[in-house]
């Protein structure tokens, strides 16, 4: 086996890889950034190698520096991670030019499949059902219009290097062709440094499948199941499971064996992707394959029990297959969201800083579940506009489907994060929609169930009720302390607080009366009382105890008179009140926002890359303003209503903070 392995990657991956290859007894080597100079993969590896500047086609993406990287430390095999290098034909090359061992397929099965224009024509040779489309490269936005045109309309454009999302753009139009042809070919360039491009005809309705295959270099390859990812934004996943809710075992077979026969075809001997665009009706086409490891791939690990990075270590090494395709079990079903450094209430715009708090929920056994959480920040690290805005992937698995979603959802409450925007409320909420829950997916379902963008659920119900008793058994236990204060005046009684509270929850009101029972306390709310307990102290960000004896955690950041709270997928600030407290709070006037309708704001952190306006100019509404770069995201600016360009404050090449003034409208 091998000694030592360098991981050319960084964040969650490379943590993941160096986890694996630590139990194995191999040592590891790191690569990092002046951005990554403090990064967490940089400190659990046991060497780490600078390779250059921050941005990635200086660093990350320079296969020379990997291989000097892999000479300098004696590494004998090198991990490409997902992204970055990881599907180039010439890195696998390069390495094994060199007396390097690539840990993924040979260069000619990634040359066959990791090319997405290449990988439609290997399918269609070995007569794989695929999507109707152009797979030829194009060169212009008149022939990608013409394509389109006689594809049929919706199209989607898709680099043919590309990956995560990054390149891809989909267009019911000719002209959302012209422009979505130009900014595919962009970031496609900037993110994989090929600006090919390709078109193929968007299934309507449709649902994301991929199937995970595995083989070896003595012709064994294997099929471990699927993974529904049909949870998108942007086209990028943001919740996995396994297996999918779609799926009955005659189609899982089918689709499984068509996977290995391609990976057969092209001689494919490491961990790979099938993925597949399947209708409602479970008809499905291949779609392309990934040769690498997926983002997602815990979700498989979860419900096989195989360690998908540990097979392709020792695929590398030249073992063999330790399973058969009959060997494969699924059991019980997993669940991962991925945590997103990103504003969801801005339409998910990207969100930098520093991880003021970082703390998120206990790995390990949650009763029947088990809870997973891969992840390569750490509290007080930086979330940089250099890479992709992923923090963690948050992994529930359970018996069943139902299980596995609830113990997601309280993972999700029992999550904290500070100091930037992150998209936990998100998919906490999406762990709470009826539908998701129903299993009744497609790719459009954000689109769909979300038509005005996300805004933070107000708590209903049973809910509004818990989180009610959460405030009021928080606001009871910070006057138990005050009631406690040492060296209090002698001879004069300890101040006594009123027992009865209103809680303010999201424009309800809650009347709630405070008495101790045992180690908790009892909270009426007229003929219902709640049983509350909790180790809970202030300054906790999480709030973890049980209501009536079921275990709940809960987000609690302190306000002024209350707590912004957050649980089970709503969101709310409490404010706590005495009786007389409340009569006067009902007094107060509503703070105001300030109008800001008259300038263009910067929604996110990141790098201008154009001013499309001068000042003076009149624009209509929907025409460009300007482009914003961040996190490797193309984001045009467009004006929301017909204006008149007073002052433009910010030029090409500023690095902007969010809410900066970019232009003032008369």
């Amino acid at each position: 086996m091998f000694s030592k392995i360098l991981i050319a990657n960084r964040g969650e991956i490379a943590c993941r890889v160096i986890k694996t290859a630590r139990r194995m007894g191999i040592k590891t080597v790191a690569v990092y950034s002046d951005a990554d100079r403090d990064a967490l993969h940089v400190e659990m590896a046991d060497e780490a190698v600078h390779i250059g500047p921050p941005a990635a086609a200086q660093s990350y993406l320079v296969i020379e520096k990997i291989i000097e990287a892999c000479k300098a430390t004696g590494a004998q095999a090198v991990h490409p991670g997902y992204g970055f290098l990881s599907e180039r034909e010439a890195f696998a090359q390069a390495l094994k030019e060199n007396g390097i061992v690539f840990i993924g397929p040979n260069p000619g099965a990634i040359a066959a499949m990791g090319d997405k224009i290449e990988s439609k024509k290997a399918a269609a040779a070995a007569k794989v059902s695929t999507v109707p489309g152009h797979l030829g490269v194009i060169e212009d936005p008149d022939q990608a219009v013409k394509i389109a045109d006689e594809i049929g309309y919706p199209v989607m454009i898709k680099a043919s290097a590309g990956g995560g999302g990054k390149g891809m753009r989909i267009a019911h139009s000719a002209g959302e062709v012209a422009e979505g042809f130009a900014r595919a070919k962009s970031e496609a360039a900037s993110s994989f440094g090929d600006d090919r491009v390709f078109i193929e005809k968007f299934i309507v309705d449709p649902r994301h499948i991929e199937i995970q295959v595995l083989g070896d270099k003595h012709g064994n390859v294997i099929y471990l199941g699927e993974r529904e990812c049909s949870i998108q934004r942007r086209n990028q996943k943001v919740v996995e499971e396994a297996p999918s809710p779609l799926l009955d075992e005659a189609t899982r077979r089918k689709m499984g064996e068509q996977a290995v026969a391609l990976a057969k075809a092209v001689h494919y001997d490491s961990a790979g992707t099938v993925e597949f665009v399947a209708g409602q009706d479970k008809s499905f086409y291949f779609l392309e394959m990934n040769t690498r490891l997926q983002v997602e791939h815990p979700v498989t690990e979860m419900i096989t029990g195989v360690d998908l990075v540990e097979e392709m270590i020792r695929v590398a090494y030249g073992e063999k297959l330790r399973l058969k395709q009959a060997d494969v079990k699924l059991n019980g079903w997993a669940v991962e969201s991925r945590v997103y450094a990103e504003d969801p209430t801005r339409n998910f715009l990207p969100s930098t800083g520093r991880l003021v708090t970082y703390r998120p929920p206990a790995e390990g056994p949650d009763g029947d579940a088990t809870v997973r959480n891969d992840t390569g920040v750490f509290e007080g690290g930086e979330i940089s506009i250099y890479y992709d805005p992923m923090i963690a992937k948050l992994v529930t698995h359970a018996p069943t489907r139902e299980a596995a979603i609830e113990a997601q959802g309280r993972a999700l409450d029992a999550f904290a994060i500070d100091g930037i925007r992150h998209n936990i409320p998100f998919v906490s909420a999406l762990m709470h929609h009826p539908r998701w829950i129903a299993g009744n997916l497609s790719t459009g379902f954000i689109a769909e169930e979300f038509p005005e963008g996300f805004a933070l659920p107000q708590p209903k119900g049973e809910v509004a009720l818990r989180m009610a008793a959460i405030a009021i058994a928080c606001d009871h236990r910070l006057n138990t302390r005050k009631r406690n204060v040492s060296a209090q005046m002698e001879g004069w009684r300890k101040v006594e607080f009123d027992r009865t509270r209103i809680v303010v929850l999201g424009g309800e009101r809650f009347e709630g009366e405070v008495s101790e029972q045992g180690s908790g306390v009892a909270i009426a709310f007229g003929p219902r009382t709640l049983s509350v307990a909790s180790t809970w102290v202030p300054g906790e960000p999480v709030w973890r105890g049980t209501l009536d004896g079921v275990a709940v955690a809960a987000q609690v950041r302190p306000l002024l008179n209350g707590f912004s709270l957050g649980h089970a997928g709503a969101y709310a600030n409490a404010y706590v009140h005495t009786v007389r407290e409340a009569e006067l709070a009902a007094l107060m006037p509503e703070k105001v926002a300030a109008d800001t309708g008259k300038f263009l704001l910067c929604p996110m952190p990141g790098l201008v890359k154009a001013v499309s306006v001068a000042v003076g100019q009149e624009v209509k509404a929907g025409e460009p303003l300007c482009m914003v770069e961040a996190m490797k995201m193309e984001n045009v600016l467009r004006a929301e209503k017909d204006v008149t360009i007073a002052k433009i404050l910010a030029k090409e090449g500023d690095s902007l903070a969010v809410d900066a003034v970019i232009m003032e409208f008369a």
